[in-house]
C-alpha cells in the first residue's frame, strides 16, 4: 500500500475467503443496502444476502470493455447504502479497474457514508506502477487479499483485510469465531513469501504473460472463442459460439476429453467460460488443442 498502514489495522485470515467472510460480517445487517459489483466472486453478494441485506448488482458491461457504468452506480447509490462491494481486478473477466474509477466509486461512497469493501486477491502483475489500492483511495475502504493467486501460495491459506479502527476492532471478535489464529507454519510461509515478493512476482510474471501469448495465439486460430484479455491477472473469461448450451458443452468436455472450464452460466454470463490459463505450458497447449478440438466438431 502506498499509505502507512497501522499494523493494528491489518489482519491476518484464513486466506482472501476469509477475510472476505469476517469483513462483510463486521459492517453488513439485516435490511442494509448492498451494491456489488456483477459478475464476481459469488460470496461477494452472497454473503451479504445470507445476512438479509437488500444487494443490488451493479453490472460489468461487455460494450465498455467489460468495466462497469460510473452513471449506473450513481444511480444504485442511496443515503441508506451500507457497503459497495468490488473486486478489483475482476474475477471472473480479468479487467482492472484504474485510480479514476476508482476515485469516483469512493466519491459516490462518501456522499452517503458507505463502505467500500474491494477485493484485491488478483492483484494484477501488469501496469503495476500504476494500480492503486482501494486503501489508498479511500477512507472507509475495507481491502481484502491473500497469498493465492498473485502470489501463487494457495496452500498457506493466509489472506488479510486493512480496514479503519473501529471495523479492525469487529473483526477481531468475529475472528475469534471463525479462526482463532492462523497456523505457525501457515505464517512462517506467509512472510517468507512477503519478504521475497519481487522475486515471486518475477516469475510470476513470466508464467502469466507468457501463457496469456499461447491463449490468445490459439483464440486468434479459433472462429468460434473470443475473449477481453486479461490485465496481468492469471484469470480469464472466454466467449464461445456455439449451438449448445455452455453447461452441457463443459460438462461434455470434461467427461469426453478431460479438460475442465467452469460455465459462464455458473456467472450468469451465458455462451462462455471462465479459462485458468497459469498451468504449466505443456498441460495448456494440450488443454487448448482439446478444446478446439471439442469446437470443431461442431463445424463438421
Amino acid at each position: 500500500y502506498r499509505r502507512e498502514v497501522n499494523p493494528d489495522h491489518i489482519l491476518q485470515t484464513n486466506g482472501c475467503t476469509g477475510a472476505n467472510l469476517n469483513a462483510i460480517m463486521a459492517v453488513v445487517e439485516p435490511g442494509d443496502h448492498v451494491i456489488a459489483e456483477w459478475p464476481t466472486y459469488a460470496p461477494l453478494y452472497e454473503i451479504p444476502r445470507t445476512l438479509g441485506a437488500e444487494v443490488e448488482y451493479w453490472e460489468l458491461r461487455e460494450e465498455l470493455g467489460w468495466k462497469p457504468d460510473i452513471e449506473k452506480l450513481k444511480h444504485l447509490v442511496r443515503p441508506t447504502t451500507k457497503l459497495i462491494c468490488i473486486n478489483n481486478a475482476s474475477n471472473p473477466i480479468g479487467t482492472v479497474l484504474d485510480a479514476d474509477m476508482l476515485g469516483q466509486i469512493a466519491e459516490i461512497a462518501r456522499s452517503v457514508g458507505a463502505y467500500v469493501l474491494c477485493d484485491e486477491v488478483y492483484l494484477p502483475l501488469e501496469n503495476t506502477e500504476a494500480f492503486m489500492s482501494m486503501a489508498d483511495v479511500y477512507e472507509n475502504a475495507i481491502v481484502t487479499n491473500s497469498l493465492s493467486k498473485t502470489y501463487s501460495t494457495p496452500a498457506a491459506r493466509v489472506g488479510w483485510v486493512v480496514a479503519d479502527e473501529e471495523v479492525s476492532n469487529r473483526i477481531r471478535t468475529y475472528r475469534d469465531y471463525t479462526m482463532i489464529c492462523g497456523g505457525v507454519f501457515n505464517d512462517a510461509l506467509a512472510t517468507y513469501v512477503l519478504e521475497h515478493k519481487d522475486k515471486i512476482l518475477e516469475r510470476n510474471r513470466k508464467i502469466v504473460f507468457g501463457n496469456r501469448d499461447i491463449a490468445q495465439a490459439w483464440i486468434d486460430t479459433q472462429h468460434r472463442v473470443s475473449w477481453t484479455a486479461p490485465q496481468g491477472v492469471s484469470t480469464s473469461f472466454i466467449q464461445l459460439d456455439i449451438p449448445e448450451d455452455d453447461e452441457e458443452f463443459c460438462k461434455r468436455l470434461l467427461s469426453e476429453r478431460g479438460v475442465l472450464l467452469v460455465p459462464g452460466s455458473r456467472f450468469e454470463l451465458p455462451c462462455g467460460a471462465r479459462l485458468g490459463y497459469c498451468a504449466s505450458e505443456d498441460v495448456l497447449r494440450e488443454g487448448l488443442r482439446l478444446l478446439g478440438e471439442a469446437l470443431a466438431e461442431f463445424d463438421r
